[in-house]
């Protein structure tokens, strides 16, 4: 079940005994849950009849127990189980008799982040595929899904943005869902109305229209090596801005990736759009592969892609190697336009 329609059922008044939420984006596990607190009981009932309960401070049993009791002065009680994947998941065994028979005045929420459960364990067996039980998994998106998603996230809130400014979002604070949703808070609640443009993001979610990842990768499809160089200066100078290789690398893999795939497939969809729709781009982006593709081939493509994939584990500390985050990234920018 995807996660809109799990909300859409919570906000109109139809609550599943059991929620097991999991899985690697918790963005969308926080929604789900906020939704069920907003909605499930009154503000005013909620001091008796919401528990909140922490994997890493309860058992099992405790969870059971909590959840078979009854509401005190309300309809129903709330009980959320926060950072669940603490819990050991053979401990989880304790609450199959539960799923079998839950208590019908009871809404049980469980927050598994971060990973997902072994759904080889009876327990994840019968959530999974018990009436009654939403069994959701968090999957997190692709780089190339998020400008979608942000523009999505805009047009459910009134608002339209440019492909442009979704793509500098993007490419500047990556897949995690919860930091790009803040920073579109913020240009939300900014008066005005119409499409929102990179001026607005670089003016007050202070990622640089200049200098950032996504100018980074058209300096290099152009060899432009001056500007090139100058933006990767400006990420070394600027490091709490999130421009470190960590934070590049995936922008520049998910480029010659496409440009990869752009060469062996060129012939066979010579169209614009259906080759945007392949690779999973706006039409508004492709002159970077037709550009890109008259100066990197195929084969060194294939070279930077592996020279990514080594570069990104020094990024992370792979063999102690102590080089400096801007030292890394000039290093690689100089090896892919050389």
């Amino acid at each position: 079940m995807k996660h809109e329609e799990i909300i859409a059922g919570i906000r109109g008044g139809q609550f599943a005994p059991v929620y097991f939420l999991s899985g690697e984006e918790p963005y969308f596990i926080d929604q789900i849950a906020g939704e069920i607190e907003r909605h499930a009981l009154p503000e005013e009932e909620k001091t008796l009849s919401q528990v909140i309960l922490y994997g890493n401070e309860t058992s099992m049993s405790r969870v059971v127990d909590v959840a078979r009791r009854f509401p005190m002065l309300s309809a129903r009680q709330v009980v959320i189980v926060r950072e669940a994947q603490q819990i050991a998941d053979k401990d989880f065994e304790k609450l199959i008799p539960y799923i079998a028979c839950p208590q019908p005045t009871t809404v049980l929420a469980f927050l598994y982040k971060g990973k997902k459960p072994d759904r080889r364990r009876e327990t994840f067996k019968k959530l999974a595929n018990t009436p009654g039980c939403v069994y959701f998994d968090s999957v997190k998106l692709y780089e190339n899904e998020v400008p979608g998603w942000i523009g999505k996230y805009c047009k459910e809130r009134g608002r339209d943005i440019s492909q442009r400014a979704a793509r500098l979002l993007s490419d500047s604070l990556g897949t995690d869902l919860s930091r790009v949703a803040n920073a579109l808070d913020k240009l939300l609640l900014l008066p005005g109305e119409g499409e929102i443009q990179e001026t607005l993001v670089e003016e007050h979610v202070g990622i640089s229209k200049e200098f950032n990842s996504f100018e980074l990768i058209t300096a290099i499809v152009r060899q432009d090596h001056l500007k090139a160089n100058r933006v990767v200066n400006y990420f070394e100078a600027n490091p709490e801005k999130n421009n470190a290789p960590a934070a590049v690398i995936p922008a520049l893999f998910y480029y010659f990736c496409n440009l990869l795939t752009y060469h062996y497939q060129k012939r066979l969809v010579p169209d614009t759009r259906e080759m945007a729709q392949l690779l999973g781009v706006s039409p508004y982006f492709m002159k970077d592969y037709t550009d890109g593709a008259t100066r990197y081939g195929a084969a060194k493509c294939a070279r930077v892609i592996s020279w990514l994939r080594e570069y990104d584990l020094k990024a992370k500390g792979s063999a102690n190697i102590a080089i400096p985050p801007g030292e890394l990234l000039r290093e690689l920018v100089f090896k892919i336009m050389h």
